[in-house]
Parts: C-alpha cells; sequence; structure tokens
C-alpha cells in the first residue's frame, strides 16, 4: 500500500440526470496524509466521497485507492472506514454490543482493542448499555466515530465528522484523527469548518479548486 496514494482521483464526472455535479475533479491524498475537501452544501463533496468508498460509480473518471478500485475487494474494506452513509444498528444490541461486533469481524479481541476506554473517550461511557435509537443525534455521531477509530484501517473517509458535536467534542476528534494521521493513517473527509480539519492533521482544499471546470 505505501507503495501508491491512498487516492487518486482523475477527471471524474458525475451528473444526476442532466444536471452536473462533479465536472473533471481530480485529486490526491498521499499515503500517511490527510485531505479535507470544503464548500457549500449541493457543490458534490458527499458525491466525491461517495464514489472513492465506492459507493457509487461515476459516470467518467478514474479512481484508485492504495493503486486499486474502490470497494471492489474484501481487502479494500479491511483497509478503508467510511462514514458517508449512515450507519445500520442492529436491532437490541447496545453501543458497546455495536462496537465489539465490529472489533471481533476485523479479527480483534474487544477488551484487548479497548471498547470501554474508546466509550469513555468518546463520552458515552454512561450510555454503553443503551440501544443507539436512545441516544442522542450527537451521541450516534461520537458511537460512529469512536467505532470507526476502534477498528484497524489504513483510510478514514468522513463526511462533516464535526456535525453535531459540541466545540470540546470538535476538539477532542480533530486530536484523534490527528494522531491517526501522525501514525501513518490516511484521511480524506469533507468539512465546513476549516479550523478543524486543519486541527485534524489535513491540508484543505475546496470543491472548485478540485473541477477542471466550475459548474
Amino acid at each position: 500500500m505505501v507503495d501508491h496514494p491512498a487516492v487518486e482521483v482523475d477527471g471524474l464526472h458525475v451528473g444526476y440526470g442532466s444536471a452536473p455535479v462533479l465536472i473533471g475533479v481530480s485529486l490526491t491524498v498521499p499515503a500517511g496524509g490527510g485531505v479535507c475537501v470544503t464548500g457549500e452544501n449541493g457543490i458534490g463533496k458527499s458525491t466525491l466521497l461517495r464514489c472513492v468508498s465506492g459507493l457509487q460509480q461515476p459516470d467518467e473518471g478514474t479512481i484508485r485507492v492504495f493503486g486499486g478500485d474502490p470497494g471492489a475487494t474484501p481487502e479494500f474494506w479491511r483497509a478503508v472506514v467510511t462514514t458517508v452513509e449512515p450507519p445500520t444498528w442492529y436491532p437490541g444490541l447496545t453501543a458497546r454490543e455495536h462496537a465489539e461486533l465490529v472489533c471481533r469481524a476485523h479479527g480483534q479481541d474487544p477488551e484487548e482493542a479497548g471498547v470501554d476506554e474508546a466509550l469513555e473517550r468518546f463520552g458515552l461511557g454512561g450510555h454503553a448499555d443503551a440501544i443507539p435509537p436512545q441516544l442522542s443525534s450527537g451521541q450516534k455521531q461520537r458511537l460512529v466515530l469512536a467505532i470507526a477509530l476502534l477498528r484497524p484501517s489504513s483510510l478514514l473517509i468522513l463526511d462533516e465528522p464535526e456535525q453535531r458535536l459540541d466545540r470540546e467534542g470538535r476538539a477532542d476528534v480533530a486530536g484523534l484523527l490527528s494522531d491517526y494521521v501522525a501514525g501513518g493513517g490516511s484521511l480524506l473527509m469533507a468539512s465546513h469548518d476549516d479550523a478543524f480539519a486543519l486541527a485534524s492533521g489535513a491540508a484543505v482544499t475546496t470543491m472548485e479548486s478540485l473541477s477542471a471546470v466550475t459548474p
């Protein structure tokens, strides 16, 4: 994986019906680096992340993730964590059990992986035995991020991870993402908060600057 950039996007075109959303978008995320894409709502940030995650096929252009096709293999999903789509909560499983399930799916012992410590770190220690639908929107967001950072990965693809977090929560998450990048992980995210992005160790760019032609 280290022989390739984490993400290479070249000439990406995506439209919905006759309306273009992405026009000639090109982007590189170096392995062990972070890039944050900013821009107004509806400008195509989530569409770009969905394509890089392998959840949406572009009309034109190429995408390579660690030199391979996005979403094409089990190895891709072992290396990549994405929060682009809303999570699926399993009925009856608690927040802790969701975290434990993800750990076991990736060959980790939940206790050794530090599930309880991760939940405490995200302010969820007192809600570990709650089922996710009982949590507030901010608590659900923190649970998603806790699980994303708990399991092993080489690339995080995060869609506005600062959403629904208070100032302290944003600072905490930014610190954890900075540590992730400093430890060799790669990060691609969309955000409306430049200060959060910079604190996360990501270089900030705009959707307009990535497009060959501004729609």
